[in-house]
């Protein structure tokens, strides 16, 4: 397995260790304060941390939900040095939030049209 296969499934834990899910405020302070890495990994960095945090989530005992699974790899992408934003949205009718992972305005890790869908509301 590889190193990021392991951060992956270590941040899954820390989320639920530190109780973020429950600190919203916590939470959004992380991500947004997490530092972008000065060096870039390898051209494919964005497809080998989201492949990793698919391995994770699956290993992982418990069912990651979509804000967990974005500050996971937001926080992955940015310490391989990709300025990644996760980004919070909500659709109106019927009501659901759901969070996702950007970089450079492109959703990843995601379905398509996950723009399409949620009206943005918050990113960091």
């Amino acid at each position: 397995m590889s190193m990021l296969f392991w951060k992956a499934f270590l941040g899954l834990l820390a989320f639920d260790l530190f109780g973020l899910g429950r600190h919203f405020a916590r939470l959004h302070r992380t991500v947004r304060n997490w530092p972008v890495a000065k060096k870039i990994g390898c051209p494919d960095v964005t497809e080998r941390v989201s492949e990793a945090v698919n391995y994770a989530c699956a290993w992982y005992p418990k069912q990651a939900l979509c804000l967990q699974r974005s500050v996971v790899t937001a926080c992955l992408l940015r310490s391989q040095g990709v300025p990644a934003q996760m980004v919070l949205g909500a659709q109106k009718l019927p009501f659901k939030a759901h969070a996702w992972v950007e970089v450079n305005g492109r959703a990843v890790n995601e379905r398509k049209n996950v723009q399409e869908i949620y009206g943005e509301w918050e990113r960091c």
